[in-house]
């Protein structure tokens, strides 16, 4: 059963991001995945039940899938902030700019998801900013003492999310490079106060 498993919920995470949540239906999961509604549903007992997968599998994967990546051979720890948001500048180049994170794509279709749902939006969001602060954490001395490293991660995810949406919007990297370089400008500020 977990083949069967990993198809729908690979199948779910393809649809979810080309489609959307709620234009992707549970027959376009089976079409997709190539298994029958009895499977879906030994598995699952409803299409919410898939996205609660798919978004604990994004969070397991945050490291692995996403942060070692963009992170190989990089040590200086600011510098894998940045190394992380490039990654997510070749993702939208890739893509002619209709890339868009799977996590802040989904927060953003479900104005009030489920309880469920919010918590592991909540949970990929948190997973995200913890990394990133724990970068400027990493970063010691370099930065001022008394900054707030989990107010800077929060400002690196918006500059991310905001301008792979802009991106998406307007179908240019322009807003995408602009808000990072802002980002840029403002570390290098607070690594010159330090």
């Amino acid at each position: 059963m977990s083949e069967t498993r990993d198809k729908i919920r690979f199948a779910a995470m393809r649809l979810f991001a080309q489609k959307g949540y709620g234009s992707t239906s549970v027959a376009d999961i089976l079409q997709a995945a190539g298994v029958n509604a009895g499977s879906l549903y030994y598995l699952y007992p409803g299409k919410q039940d898939v996205l609660l997968d798919v978004l604990d599998t994004y969070l397991a994967g945050i490291h692995p899938m996403l942060l070692a990546p963009a992170w190989a051979e990089i040590s200086d720890p600011v510098e894998r902030v940045f190394a992380l948001l490039r990654r997510y500048r070749s993702a939208l180049e890739s893509t002619d700019c209709t890339y868009g994170c799977p996590i802040g794509s989904i927060a953003l279709e479900l104005h009030e998801p489920d309880p469920p749902v919010r918590e592991r939006l909540a949970a990929n969001f948190d997973a995200w900013v913890a990394a990133i602060e724990q970068c400027f954490v990493d970063a010691g001395d370099r930065l001022p003492s008394d900054l707030d490293r989990r107010a800077l991660a929060v400002f690196a995810l918006t500059t991310m999310e905001g301008g792979v949406m802009l991106s998406r919007t307007h179908r240019t990297l322009d807003d995408f490079d602009t808000a990072v370089a802002m980002l840029r400008s403002h570390v290098d500020l607070l690594l010159a106060r330090a």
